[in-house]
């Protein structure tokens, strides 16, 4: 029997929390937000207000809209908060034994029927689901980036996901206004299992010295009709995002085909990580972005 969602806990006010916590709040759920300070909620509510502030001037919501939303988000700086959430969507970095440890202090907070949902890009749903003391009711739910504006989430079931949880999650997301991909439990899903190959073998055409930085982008733009090249959307996504993903998929699938770039890793050991570092495959410290290579 499918369950009914009216609260959902958030945990990671960052990039990618944040957007979750305002496509449900604008959806009408009441959102219990947290992160490791109440610093970083703060700005993560900040973010939320300012993004939806632009859906007004878009004319995408109404100013009434964004009020109600905002007021329906309250924070949560420990996990007892989220002791009525009916769901708990878990949005921290790309590290598994982060996650892990998340999951495993979060469910004795939690009322037994409530279901634990991991926004993970890349890391096994099945795996992740043994940290936790009801894998039955534990979902992949892996929205993208930057996640008010992306259309579609993936939907993943762990082996042990009971079809209660499957069935009251795709409801969950379609409520959302988000079209819905259902994928199994393979290293990086649908969308980075396909997205993430193609930024490393663009790093590599850039490495091998087939293109520059702006060579490569431009082609991709206008050859490939992408909204931007690949290496901008590296530095977007985050470098140090895109080499978890793809060392998850060399590990999880053991082919060559999957090697991380060397450049990848020298920018990732650098600390280049892209636009949140300022540099990345583009320094961004200027008044417009200039090619590092």
């Amino acid at each position: 029997m499918a369950l009914k969602i009216q609260s959902v806990g958030v945990i990671g006010a960052g990039q990618m929390g944040n957007g979750i916590a305002h496509v449900c709040a604008l959806a009408g759920y009441s959102v219990m937000l947290n992160d490791v300070s109440g610093d970083r909620i703060k700005a993560g509510l900040a973010t939320i207000n300012g993004n939806m502030a632009r859906q007004v001037g878009k004319k995408a919501i109404s100013d009434d809209d964004r009020k109600a939303a905002l007021g329906r988000i309250k924070p949560a700086e420990k996990f007892d908060a989220m002791a009525d959430c009916d769901i708990v969507i878990e949005s921290a970095a790309e590290k598994e034994d982060i996650k892990r440890k998340i999951f495993s202090d979060l469910c004795a907070s939690l009322k037994p029927e409530a279901i634990i949902a991991s926004n993970t890009s890349s890391i096994s749903i099945t795996r992740l689901a043994t940290s936790t003391d009801r894998p039955e009711r534990f979902i992949g739910i892996h929205f993208m980036n930057p996640v008010p504006l992306m259309e579609l989430v993936e939907v993943i079931r762990g082996i042990a996901t009971d079809d209660a949880t499957f069935e009251t999650s795709k409801a969950f997301v379609s409520k959302l206004g988000k079209t819905i991909a259902v994928s199994e439990d393979f290293p990086a899903f649908i969308v980075n299992r396909i997205l993430l190959p193609m930024i490393n073998e663009a790093i590599y055409t850039l490495y091998e010295g087939v293109g520059n930085v702006e060579a490569i982008d431009t082609a991709m733009r206008l050859g490939a009709h992408h909204p931007m090249g690949p290496l901008e959307l590296a530095d977007f996504i985050g470098l140090d995002t895109c080499l978890s993903v793809m060392q998850v998929l060399h590990e999880g699938l053991a082919d060559s085909k999957y090697r991380p770039c060397p450049l990848l890793v020298k920018y990732v050991e650098a600390g280049w990580l892209g636009r949140k570092a300022q540099r990345g495959f583009y320094d961004y410290r200027g008044e417009k972005p200039v090619p590092t290579r």
